[in-house]
């Protein structure tokens, strides 16, 4: 890798927004490698994200159900098969995968969450979570509530 350049992640910014969804609502575009975050007035936020690489794609509807500060990461059984290396529990910090932030959608084992890989912003390299700059997820996660609509697209 050295000499190679590193990925920057895309700038948060305001943008203009004349979508269908409320404000409030997260949108996530995976094709684009981009979340936003309606506004009120025809407005949104628009974040750089990581998503799911090929194979762990996935679109839906889902809600926020739970956010956590510094979260502890257990990796779920499906991912301990794929990487028997993987430590059994990592408490939460600036080494752990999950950064700043997490917010957990209900219904998955997927999370909008910060990461201690900046350079993964823009990609396609998860396990099927969204991951954000731990400076954008601390952003995003004063912005949202418990309830949250979260609007994941392909």
């Amino acid at each position: 890798m050295e000499g190679r350049p590193r990925a920057i992640a895309p700038p948060r910014e305001l943008v203009a927004y004349y979508g269908r969804y409320a404000p409030g609502t997260i949108i996530i575009s995976t094709e684009e490698r981009r979340l936003y975050y309606v506004l009120p007035g025809n407005q949104a936020i628009r974040y750089g994200v990581g998503v799911g690489r090929p194979g762990f794609e996935w679109s839906g509807t889902r809600y926020v159900a739970m956010k956590r500060e510094w979260p502890s990461w257990t990796p779920p059984s499906q991912m301990l098969r794929r990487r028997p290396d993987l430590p059994r529990f990592m408490p939460g910090g600036p080494s752990n995968p999950l950064g700043a932030r997490a917010m957990y959608l209900g219904g998955t084992l997927y999370r909008i969450h910060g990461s201690n890989e900046p350079e993964t912003i823009g990609q396609a390299v998860s396990s099927g979570c969204i991951r954000m700059t731990n400076d954008d997820v601390v952003d995003l996660y004063d912005r949202v509530r418990v309830g949250t609509r979260v609007v994941v697209l392909r």
